[in-house]
């Protein structure tokens, strides 16, 4: 049994799995081993569920003031221990130090929503519906919820379920990708100090096999999950197939369509910073620009000058403004669909394959790419490629940009660059997308909004944050109650 493996939390405890499977965790800027991840099995989900379930009896009771002082706790924590969160992000991911950053603010905002719970859990009554009869709905917590979490948000993805569930009475089991297991462990660390209940919250490690059987496994009430498309209606159709809610998030191919009376200058950093942040490894990233009328030249002209001029290292540096892909295989693959791009007709504005990194010759590298000339219709246009490779293609007109995004079959994210409202609310209006921006390159929704998406974009009903959270945690029960006494008899 390796001695540096990662280890489950369960019940309060940290211990070994029973894996005989370890898979490496590496840097994907140096390619250097970080530490073993075990691929844990049916075994190792039902020690996590079992516990949680046994937690559920008594903090299902417990009052909700009570339930968030544990994670007003953890919200100081995680701000005390800010800076080492966003480092462990870059080490494992890659991504730079101020996407880190940004990425745990938004897990701590997560945690703020969710001591809201004592408002948002309320219920509601009406009294006398009939003589002598009052009638109400009340929220109660559903049991254990599981959470499937990706890789290129070890933190932020986790928080958009696990505080909620906890605030309203729910217990937990989070299964971390196994790409990025570290930052997951440390915020268990901290929960560790939290005060809150053994058993409440609980991580365990692995790959599909641990997902199917934390979906099948009985006392397993919900299921949220985000990942790929492919995923997402696997995770979704298994756990429906039991009785379970689910909600989904899968793939996107979010397009942009610049107008020509776009600032120009402010929409090229805003797009450029929206494709290729992160690596282009986000559910929100620009993937495809459609530019409009007398757009297209000055646009394709401008966003090729800024994918030419990021800076592309270790997103240690301070100074790096993209870092790398997550693995060789992830390389390997956006690699190749720059070249079926090629093959399908595109024109390669920038080409960031086979890039010179100094000190970063072992690292997954690939630098911002731009495509084009990109065929409406081709497989490029309609494949999440999830890497830093953005695609121009053109419309005559705001209608047919129109046309375009809403027959693909995602529908996460679209935005538009423009100066005129009439043509923002048009296209807000009649875009078939769950997140909108308007002059905005990733519309990721704040807290206390749910992160919406359509068609193959999401498996389910209620999403991830806000309200949308506290209804997908909770079931309702409504009570009709008559009380008979000696004074009503009077009348």
């Amino acid at each position: 049994m390796p001695t540096d493996q990662v280890r489950n939390y369960v019940a309060g405890s940290w211990v070994e799995a029973r894996a005989s499977e370890f898979t490496d965790v590496l840097n994907p800027a140096t390619g250097e081993r970080l530490t073993l991840v075990p691929m844990g099995k049916a075994l190792d989900a039902g020690a996590a569920v079992e516990a949680a379930s046994r937690a559920f009896s008594t903090w299902r009771r417990v009052p909700a003031n009570d339930r968030i002082q544990p994670l007003f706790k953890l919200k100081a924590l995680l701000e005390e221990h800010f800076e080492e969160l966003a480092r462990t992000i870059t080490l494992e991911c890659g991504k730079t130090l101020s996407e880190s950053r940004g990425e745990m603010r938004r897990a701590v905002e997560n945690v703020e929503m969710a001591c809201g719970i004592p408002i948002l859990m309320q219920g509601y009554n009406s009294e006398d519906i009939a003589s002598g009869i009052d009638e109400m709905m009340i929220r109660q917590p559903l049991g254990v919820a599981a959470v499937i979490a990706p890789f290129n948000f070890p933190a932020m993805i986790p928080f958009w379920f696990f505080p909620y569930a906890i605030a309203c009475g729910n217990t937990c089991v989070i299964k971390p990708s196994e790409r990025v297991p570290l930052t997951m462990r440390r915020v268990m660390e901290l929960v560790a100090g939290t005060g809150l209940p053994k058993g409440v919250l609980n991580l365990v490690n692995g790959g599909r096999d641990l997902v199917d059987a934390l979906i099948d496994h009985p006392s397993v009430r919900s299921v949220s999950f985000v990942g790929s498309t492919a995923v997402a209606r696997h995770v979704y159709a298994r756990a429906a197939a039991a009785g379970k809610r689910a909600q989904c998030q899968g793939g996107a191919k979010n397009a942009v369509v610049i107008l020509d009376d776009c600032d120009l200058a402010m929409s090229t950093r805003i797009i450029a910073d929206s494709a290729f942040g992160c690596a282009g490894q986000r559910c929100l990233a620009a993937s495809i620009g459609v530019t409009v009328g007398r757009a297209k030249q000055p646009f394709a002209e401008a966003i090729g000058e800024a994918a030419a001029r990021r800076v592309t290292g270790n997103g240690m540096d301070e100074q790096v403004e993209m870092g790398p892909v997550i693995s060789s295989q992830s390389r390997a693959r956006i690699e190749e669909w720059i070249g079926r791009g090629v093959a399908e007709g595109a024109s390669l504005l920038v080409d960031g394959r086979n890039p010179s990194i100094p000190g970063g010759e072992q690292g997954y590298f690939i630098r911002p790419t731009v495509l084009a000339g990109v065929d409406p219709g081709g497989e490029v246009a309609g494949t999440e490629i999830f890497g830093p490779v953005f695609s121009l293609t053109h419309a005559e007109t705001l209608e047919e940009a129109i046309a375009l995004i809403n027959s693909g079959r995602y529908g996460n994210m679209a935005c538009l660059f423009t100066s005129s409202g009439a043509a923002a609310r048009e296209f807000r209006s009649r875009v078939e997308v769950g997140n909108v921006g308007i002059n905005v390159g990733v519309a990721a929704p704040i807290a206390s909004f749910p992160f919406s998406g359509w068609k193959e974009s999401f498996f389910g009903d209620l999403h991830g944050q806000g309200r949308d959270a506290v209804e997908f945690f909770t079931q309702q029960k409504v009570v009709v109650e008559r009380w008979p006494s000696a004074w009503s008899r009077k009348f």
